[in-house]
């Protein structure tokens, strides 16, 4: 019997872009992992530097086990979702990787033991967790927040509570992410946070991290508990950011609401309301609604954000 024989088979999406200077520690990592049934599908939007020599290289080690595509090219949501919504793609579960980080080795055996205990509800299932930072050098720098609220549609229509570096989910996931279709978003891991709370699905956090988030300069994101994280967050709920986010996310979930269960539609009908409505209708609004954020200091600055027609 081969070492993956009778193993889940588990579809690595990784999106790449000018990704050659950590990429080797990231493929080297995969490699690593205690779960040895993967196979990796990299989809790479227009890098010009070395990544696809580095990709063709492990691929003449690797064989069939990677397979290299040409991404959209609009942005690294697209590239995501092209590959979660490709139909071709087909495994036991899957997992979105980026092209930086490294993967502690029990990363991908953590989310397949999580989500094989919910394997008989039939429902959709995503794991996600925290990270640990790490620089340039994988020196560590810190860890996420601890998120402990649940992890339902009343707070994925108001926040992204982990990475896509860090989510695993099972095919029931897969086909509602190929229903929806490659959908234009704020980010995949955010999507798929909303469209499986939203679905009637389960959300798995693991409090124990199992990536080192690389911090650098080229990276689409960064730490988010620093003084001048929470900073920016304000000035860009100030700027509107954060209302423009809610748009093209209510745009999102319209086009999808065939997909979501009835108190998810109630709830984002009521979000669409709050978002229009008068001083004091936003006031009972919000709490109708039941919105919340993971901290206590989140969820002022969304009610904040409510009051001063910022969301």
């Amino acid at each position: 019997m081969s070492e993956t024989e009778g193993e889940n088979l588990v579809a690595i999406l990784m999106g790449t872009h000018n990704g050659g200077r950590f990429l080797r520690d990231q493929l080297d990592s995969i490699a690593s992992q205690t779960h040895k049934a993967w196979k990796l599908i990299v989809s790479d939007d227009g890098s010009s530097d070395d990544t696809l020599s580095i990709l063709q290289s492990y691929q003449s080690q690797w064989g069939a086990r990677l397979v290299i595509r040409q991404g959209p090219m609009i942005g690294f949501c697209a590239n995501f979702l092209g590959m979660a919504c490709d139909a071709s793609i087909e495994a036991d579960y899957y997992a979105f990787c980026d092209q930086d980080d490294v993967w502690l080795p029990e990363k991908l055996e953590a989310g397949i033991v999580a989500l094989s205990l919910e394997h008989d509800s039939g429902l959709p299932l995503l794991y996600c967790g925290r990270t640990l930072y790490v620089t340039e050098s994988l020196q560590p720098c810190g860890e996420s927040e601890v998120f402990s609220f649940p992890k339902k549609f009343r707070n994925a229509l108001v926040q992204s509570v982990a990475g896509g570096n860090t989510m695993v989910f099972n095919r029931e996931t897969k086909h509602l992410l190929e229903k929806a279709g490659p959908i234009c978003f704020t980010s995949h891991d955010w999507w798929i946070y909303l469209l499986v709370s939203g679905s009637g699905g389960r959300v798995l956090f693991d409090q124990v991290p199992r990536v080192l988030y690389r911090q650098h300069s080229a990276a689409i994101r960064g730490k988010n508990t620093s003084i001048m994280a929470k900073i920016e967050r304000v000035s860009m709920v100030i700027r509107g950011q954060f209302r423009q986010w809610n748009e093209l996310n209510v745009s999102s979930l319209n086009q999808a609401r065939p997909l979501l269960n009835k108190p998810a539609c109630e709830t984002l009908d009521l979000f669409i309301k709050l978002r229009y409505a008068s001083f004091w209708d936003r006031i009972r609004l919000l709490e109708v609604a039941g919105l919340y954020r993971q901290t206590k200091r989140g969820t002022l600055s969304l009610i904040l954000a409510a009051l001063c027609r910022k969301m």
